[in-house]
């Protein structure tokens, strides 16, 4: 039997609540889409308030010593004083959520000095749930790169630079849902250079650390957390075989 260290069943612990957690809050939120009591942006914002505030009493009653950041909150300064802050988006997607789509996604996070140490990204439309302690091994890389990028407003670096690789175009929602399938192997790269908060990538890139997944800003600097200003507009996950010359391409791009 593998003796787990005490840091180690610490961190089993929170990953074991983050997975039930957005397993929970994908669940609450996929009844409430087939209720049929609201449609459209009534649907969203009855969905983000919804998810909200069972995960924020969930929290605060499992661990109501660190800190929490929510997009659907108004930011604590008191987490910045705080080793452990908890980094949730209740409803990423929230457009696609309304439309009765499958790429949207549950955010759970555990940042822990600044880094994204623990997460979950449920994608309950696909009967998903991605966890930083259960790593997803995803199958061979295609030789041509595929690259997700936004449905609605794909940012023109992204553009280019899958111009430059020659890479496929797969349009999707979430941030959540674009990460998820570089974890699962669907896309090579996830380039995002157009505004972002913490909340947008923190569960993402931990889950995306655990597999073995490249991540960083687009101009190669680490991802840090639990920053008094929470935007954090940009990321690159990809895997490490196309890291390089991502990076490479996009600040050739960024400087033009």
């Amino acid at each position: 039997m593998i003796a787990v260290t005490p840091r180690a069943a610490g961190e089993a612990a929170d990953a074991d609540l983050a997975e039930r957690l957005a397993r929970t809050a994908g669940e609450l939120l996929l009844t409430l889409q087939r209720s049929g009591h609201f449609e459209g942006r009534a649907l969203g914002a009855a969905g983000d308030a919804v998810s909200q505030a069972f995960l924020c009493r969930a929290l605060a009653a499992a661990r109501p010593d660190d800190g929490l950041l929510s997009e659907e909150a108004a930011a604590d300064p008191e987490r910045l004083r705080k080793a452990r802050t908890w980094i949730i988006d209740p409803l990423d997607g929230t457009r696609e959520y309304s439309e009765g789509r499958t790429d949207w996604a549950v955010h759970i996070a555990l940042a822990i000095n600044g880094e994204a140490t623990v997460g979950a990204v449920a994608l309950p439309g696909r009967g998903l749930v991605l966890t930083s302690a259960a790593p997803f091994n995803p199958l061979q890389a295609q030789d041509r790169p595929r690259m997700v990028v936004s449905r609605t407003r794909p940012g023109a670096d992204s553009v280019a630079v899958a111009q430059a690789l020659d890479a496929e175009l797969i349009p999707m929602g979430s941030a959540g849902a674009k990460a998820m399938s570089v974890v699962c192997g669907e896309a090579e790269i996830y380039l995002h250079s157009g505004g972002q908060y913490e909340w947008d990538s923190c569960a993402p890139v931990a889950v995306a650390k655990a597999c073995g997944l490249h991540v960083s800003r687009i101009d190669g600097s680490p991802l840090i957390y639990n920053c008094a200003d929470p935007y954090l507009p940009d990321l690159l996950i990809c895997r490490p075989e196309w890291a390089d010359r991502t990076l490479t391409l996009v600040s050739g791009v960024t400087r033009t």
